[in-house]
């Protein structure tokens, strides 16, 4: 069995009060849950999900996640 890592962007819906988690360049790979650990869970389980449904060759060519940056506007 092989382990992969993945990092997820997570987001606070204050609207809904749901935390959202996205997994970018894993599609498909998005929940939402009320509590962190929850998400947490629900991320591991899609993510699970989406590379079961996969072949070896497309898990291979997803891309490597580098990072966020922060962008200042004046407007």
């Amino acid at each position: 069995m092989k382990t992969y890592r993945f990092t997820a962007e997570i987001t606070k819906d204050n609207e809904v009060n749901q935390y959202i988690g996205i997994v970018s360049g894993l599609p498909g790979a998005h929940t939402q849950a009320p509590t962190l650990d929850e998400l947490q869970a629900n991320l591991q389980d899609v993510i699970q999900l989406c590379l079961q449904e996969m072949t070896e060759a497309e898990i291979l060519n997803i891309p490597d996640f580098v990072g966020f940056q922060q962008i200042s506007v004046a407007i």
